[in-house]
């Protein structure tokens, strides 16, 4: 097979296409031209410092601060789960069409590589947990053995997308901690929301993946529901609406403070309206609008923890 064969377009234009060739496979590796999952690792910390600490808690100049560094450790901890979830699923890339030519299964990245990149995508994330308190730096580790474990899961459970809301969530707690020192009920809250949000999403994510999956034994959410996809997102994004409700009724119990919450909660709505579960391309946008979605979580989050 000639070289050229095996070299996705998205290495031959825009952002990585610039790159010397020699990095082009590695900044694949690590997503660097679909920064959609920095965003949504990034958004439920960043939703926690809103509503934590933006009103009273610390500086305004404090918060934005923290909440930077949140966003360099979204981009690195995104990046190392990337490279170690395509060590794990190399294999298995190799037999779906979407994923076949990711930089480990077509072998233009060795493995002794792939781990060198993950080692130094997780010493920057080392640098920003040591900007953390000491709770936070403590619950930041919590989530390593939920994030060994992820690539396995959708050879276990149908119901993968569940364990990734666990880790894509975690920045929730880790925020809420960085700023209050402690874990209560709103930040519980919050968290939990934030995983049935991801389950929803991640769940319209595979739908594109459902006919492969079922050919190499791969388990999801999307094929456990099968035709009742679209009411299980919707479900998911139910219960995410009414626990983050819940946690802002925890802070400031005021009907009045659910009102930042409609513009959320009627993307989401949106989102399930305008699915077609059956078309690849409208499960990949609904995915991806979840980018805005967590900025209005965010504008939510800032708005009542601005006002405590």
């Amino acid at each position: 097979m000639h070289p050229d064969d095996i070299v996705p377009d998205s290495e031959r234009r825009g952002l990585i296409g610039a790159l010397p060739a020699a990095a082009r496979p590695y900044a694949s590796l690590i997503r660097l031209d679909r920064p959609i999952g920095v965003w949504l690792l990034f958004w439920p910390g960043a939703w926690a410092i809103g509503l934590a600490g933006m009103g009273g808690g610390i500086s305004s100049a404090t918060g934005w601060a923290l909440i930077a560094w949140f966003a360099l450790g979204a981009f690195a901890m995104r990046s190392a789960g990337c490279v170690y979830n395509d060590i794990v699923d190399k294999d298995l890339d190799a037999q779906v069409e979407r994923t076949r030519l990711r930089p480990l299964a077509s072998k233009r990245v060795s493995l002794k590589g792939a781990w060198t990149l993950l080692v130094s995508m997780s010493l920057i994330g080392l640098v920003v947990l040591l900007q953390l308190r000491p709770l936070a730096q403590l619950i930041a580790l919590g989530s390593l053995a939920l994030v060994a474990a992820y690539p396995f899961m959708k050879r276990i459970t149908w119901w993968p997308q569940a364990w990734l809301g666990l880790v894509f969530s975690w920045a929730a707690l880790v925020g809420w901690a960085a700023i209050k020192g402690d874990l209560d009920m709103p930040g519980l809250l919050l968290y939990a929301g934030a995983i049935a949000w991801v389950i929803g999403y991640d769940t319209a994510y595979a739908l594109q993946d459902r006919e492969d999956d079922a050919l190499v034994g791969v388990k999801s959410s999307a094929r456990r529901l099968g035709r009742h996809a679209r009411t299980g997102i919707a479900i998911c994004y139910l219960v995410a609406v009414a626990l983050w409700a819940t946690a802002f009724w925890c802070l400031r119990p005021q009907w009045l403070a659910l009102i930042p919450l409609i513009p959320m909660a009627l993307h989401l709505a949106g989102q399930v309206i305008w699915l077609k579960p059956d078309d690849g391309a409208s499960a990949l946008a609904t995915f991806r609008s979840n980018r805005f979605a967590g900025l209005l979580m965010f504008l939510a989050c800032l708005v009542v923890g601005t006002s405590l």
